[in-house]
């Protein structure tokens, strides 16, 4: 991984310019991530294999990208088309490098800077596509409570994506159906359906 020339928070976090869009208006474009201990950049074989297997459902989507991180997966569904995106996250470095990726690309999307256990029982918004991308020590009955706190925000339509560690279990929703896994290197991304 190639550290870029920015540095933050004051040296002691450098950014990094692994990630790509993948396709769509911005595709090959770079996106900065922190190189922080607590965040993961998405790598691109990943990026590209997930979209492939939700392209159908990306344009006209109202997005919601939780521990959006450097925004890499709804920045990718902005650029195929979805008609808005909802980032949810907390870290300040995260949030540095989701800030000038959206305002690089020229994105208008809203930011929602409170914790996403938060974020899930108090919105009133809906959402067509979701993608939740926890940090890999997160218990899995902690996934599952912001999950099944989430399902009442979702349409009957609803595809939800959260991405694990290989190896673990894939978490059981109440209101939600697995309908894909699948491992890539490192990372299980798991497909849901709604299921009521």
């Amino acid at each position: 991984m190639q550290a870029g020339d920015r540095s933050e928070l004051d040296g002691l976090v450098t950014t990094v310019s692994c990630m790509r869009v993948i396709a769509g208006t911005h595709r090959g474009r770079k996106l900065d991530a922190p190189d922080t201990p607590d965040t993961r950049p998405v790598m691109n074989r990943v990026k590209e294999s997930l979209f492939s297997s939700i392209a159908a459902e990306v344009p006209d989507a109202t997005v919601l990208d939780l521990y959006a991180g450097a925004g890499s997966f709804g920045i990718e569904a902005m650029s195929r088309g979805a008609r808005s995106v909802v980032f949810v996250e907390t870290g300040r470095a995260a949030l540095d490098a989701l800030r000038t990726n959206l305002e690089r690309l020229g994105i208008d999307a809203r930011i929602v800077t409170v914790p996403v256990e938060r974020f899930v029982t108090e919105t009133t918004d809906r959402f067509d596509l979701v993608f939740c991308d926890p940090p890999w020590p997160m218990p899995s009955p902690d996934v599952v409570a912001v999950l099944a706190d989430l399902v009442r925000s979702l349409d009957d339509v609803t595809t939800v994506v959260v991405t694990r560690r290989r190896g673990d279990d894939p978490p059981e929703v109440p209101g939600l159906r697995i309908d894909d896994v699948r491992a890539h290197g490192d990372t299980t991304i798991i497909r849901y359906v709604m299921d009521r």
